[in-house]
């Protein structure tokens, strides 16, 4: 190891082990607080399939409407994904559309300027749904630059004998294809219509469990990610979904660190853009990070736990940190460049990490070639996502 990248580690080394509070957490948490925060309000009727859809977007199988929600008006709840104090998306419920009269005026006044995206949700064969419709029309009348998702649910509902779902997904064309069940492409039309003059983009969609026996399970899944970033064009959504061969690498514990590791990305994001920041918060960020991650699997982060990792990574991430801190010299764009390195190495690093921690759980260490590649493979994708975000 060169003494340039022995340096750094030892940075990092002693955010990790020897933490300075020197103001440090007082600038991480007001960067923190300004980086943006989707906000996805949900409106539909109860058992139109709300928190299967969240824990569709989400992956966590805590999503559930009055479970990890917070009230913020007697009618609305936020739930905050991953957590409360590390929110990388978070959703707006409206409950009891339908079933009782419904005033919006109160959540109108309270979530102005909050909501960046209406998420309508129906049940594909409910056509009792005139409170729902009037209550879009409403909140679009006083919020127009709103886009909306109307996001239909529970298709096998409708389906014959032992049919399955379509493949492939036929419910964004227009019209749809032949092979659509001519009664089930009625109802879902006849839905649409209910939002004409609105900018409304239509998504079929059915989650269910594994024991209800449809492949896939999340069928329309992909479809309802590809139209969220249409209409809502920021591209750290697309980190959320991950890549095969990440998904591949991941155990239960590194599911549950991913939402994680992309929001100290994003913290770091700010961070390394902060002119004369230095490598002093984007190290403390990163060693919250490994801190999050350990707890995560259960383990305590060691010194040689902690040198066995860097050994197995190598210098060349090392001398990455100092090379962010020499983007900053570039006139104009250097700041920007170095936020989006900082927030892809610092994705990368926690990739790399829970491949590693997942190794010390089985007891068989993955070799440096599997930990450089998952590394680059991260934060080559993460680049790409954060640069878009940032454009």
């Amino acid at each position: 190891m060169t003494i340039l990248g022995k340096w750094t580690w030892q940075g990092l080394g002693d955010a990790l082990f020897s933490p300075k509070a020197d103001g440090v957490e007082v600038k991480i948490n007001a960067v923190r607080q300004s980086l943006p925060i989707p906000v996805f309000w949900l409106l539909g009727k109860t058992q139109a399939g709300k928190s299967s859809l969240i824990r569709a977007l989400t992956g966590s199988d805590k999503a559930a409407i009055g479970n990890g929600f917070q009230a913020c008006t007697p009618r609305s709840q936020f739930y905050d994904f991953p957590s409360a104090s590390h929110p990388l998306l978070r959703f707006l419920d409206t409950r009891g559309l339908g079933e009782t009269a419904y005033n919006p005026e109160e959540d109108l006044a309270w979530c102005a300027n909050q909501a960046h995206l209406l998420i309508v949700v129906l049940r594909a064969l409910d056509m009792n749904q005139a409170e729902v419709v009037a209550t879009v029309q409403a909140i679009h009348k006083q919020h127009p630059d709103w886009p909306i998702i109307v996001v239909q649910t529970t298709l096998h509902e409708a389906y014959q004998g032992d049919a399955g779902h379509l493949q492939p997904y036929p419910y964004l064309q227009s019209p749809f294809p032949p092979q659509v069940p001519h009664a089930l492409a009625q109802v879902l039309l006849y839905q649409r219509s209910w939002f004409n003059g609105l900018p409304a983009h239509f998504v079929a969609v059915d989650f269910t469990l594994p024991e209800d026996g449809f492949e896939p399970a999340d069928y329309g899944g992909e479809a309802l990610w590809d139209t969220i970033e249409t209409v809502l064009p920021k591209g750290v959504l697309g980190l959320l979904r991950g890549t095969e061969h990440h998904k591949a690498l991941l155990d239960f514990h590194a599911q549950q660190a991913h939402p994680h590791l992309i929001g100290y990305a994003l913290l770091n994001v700010g961070m390394g853009a902060v002119p004369l920041a230095g490598l002093p918060l984007v190290l403390a960020v990163q060693a919250k990070l490994f801190h999050s991650i350990a707890s995560i699997y259960g383990l305590e982060l060691t010194r040689r736990l902690y040198a066995e990792f860097t050994s197995l990574i190598g210098v060349s991430v090392g001398l990455g940190l100092l090379g962010r801190e020499l983007l900053k010299l570039v006139p104009v764009y250097g700041s920007a460049v170095a936020g989006v390195y900082s927030g892809a190495m610092t994705y990368a690093l926690g990739k790399a990490f829970c491949v590693y921690l997942y190794g010390v759980e089985r007891g068989a260490l993955p070799t440096a070639e599997t930990i450089k590649a998952t590394y680059n493979e991260a934060f080559s994708q993460a680049r790409h996502f954060l640069k878009q975000k940032d454009s």
